[in-house]
């Protein structure tokens, strides 16, 4: 069942780099208690609307984000943890964007946005979505319409959201 605008997010953790640990969990719901979040979701990390637009547009317009009131954004992606350091790294996206795995999928099944892209070799993914979280409740939930593109769910897309 893919989750709407009024739910709750789920309670279901993702790892996160951790400089203390090397590895951490982030629960999407507690993080977000009484702070305003933008989680957007990419098929695969280093892939190139991934990596040349999605995530790239959402480090670009990062203070104007959080100049209308976002504490954070996270970024999901069907990867392990390892892929999303080299990728940060690979992005130079610091603080600004916390890029989180969901290596078993768990999260976006848990939220109805798993897709099978095993016809492409890939398995279970995520659609390509970004979402408006509010103190644990969803206020918008962004789902692209076209394969290799990130407008709905872009960055530009989520600041005309939020106003």
């Amino acid at each position: 069942m893919t989750i709407k605008v009024g739910d709750k997010i789920v309670n279901e953790p993702l790892m996160i780099p951790s400089k203390e640990k090397g590895v951490g969990s982030l629960n999407l719901q507690e993080f977000s208690k009484g702070k305003k979040i933008v989680v957007f979701a990419v098929p695969a990390a280093f892939s190139p609307t991934c990596s040349r637009t999605h995530l790239p547009g959402y480090l670009e317009n990062y203070d104007k984000l959080m100049e209308k009131g976002i504490d954070a954004i996270i970024c999901v992606s069907v990867n392990d943890i390892f892929v999303m350091k080299a990728w940060a790294k690979d992005q130079n996206s610091g603080d600004k964007v916390i890029l989180a795995a969901d290596g078993s999928a768990k999260f976006t099944k848990a939220i109805g946005m798993d897709v099978d892209l095993d016809t492409f070799g890939q398995g279970i993914r995520s659609k390509r979505y970004s979402m408006l979280i509010d103190d644990s409740i969803i206020k918008s939930i962004n789902i692209e319409g076209k394969p290799g593109q990130a407008e709905d769910s872009g960055a530009t897309k989520m600041l005309e959201i939020i106003g």
